[in-house]
């Protein structure tokens, strides 16, 4: 396991709460993201993730790092999973411990954000009617029907 790092297998949450929890930790949020059977009224499949990884997990290690100067006292753990992923299995993780609550919800929020904007990760949503590459994870799609 590393703190930040691009998966292929399940994703063991504990291994990343472990990691950021410490004696100087007031608390610990874990965020983690889920497959969703149904999107806008359509009926998801499966999802693929691919990812240019060695760039991917520089980015998390800079999302990592931004969030410990803008909450001095945090600790970051990130993972992403890749490949196909079913309903309900975990896409990412995201773990942060600081020394007060709000600190670390605040930082969670902000994380996985980040990730939606600089990481290199690519999704492509499986739906009964169709399939699309989601390039921009921030936005929120319309399932289209393919021919």
């Amino acid at each position: 396991m590393k703190q930040y790092e691009i998966v292929e297998q399940p994703i063991e949450v504990q291994l990343y709460i472990d990691y950021v929890l410490h004696p100087g930790a007031g608390a610990v949020t874990v965020f983690t993201g889920h497959v969703r059977e149904w999107t806008q009224g359509v009926k998801t499949l499966f999802l693929a993730y691919e990812a240019y990884v060695p760039m991917a997990e520089k980015m998390l290690a800079r999302v990592g790092e931004e969030i410990e100067e803008k909450w001095p006292g945090t600790r970051v753990a990130i993972a992403h999973r890749i490949g196909e992923l079913q309903i309900s299995d975990i896409a990412v993780v995201i773990a942060v411990s600081s020394p007060h609550r709000k600190a670390a919800y605040e930082a969670n929020e902000y994380a996985i954000e980040r990730i939606k904007e600089i990481v290199p990760i690519w999704k492509k949503e499986i739906w009964e009617n169709g399939e699309e590459w989601i390039g921009d994870q921030r936005r929120n799609p319309e399932p289209k029907e393919t021919p």
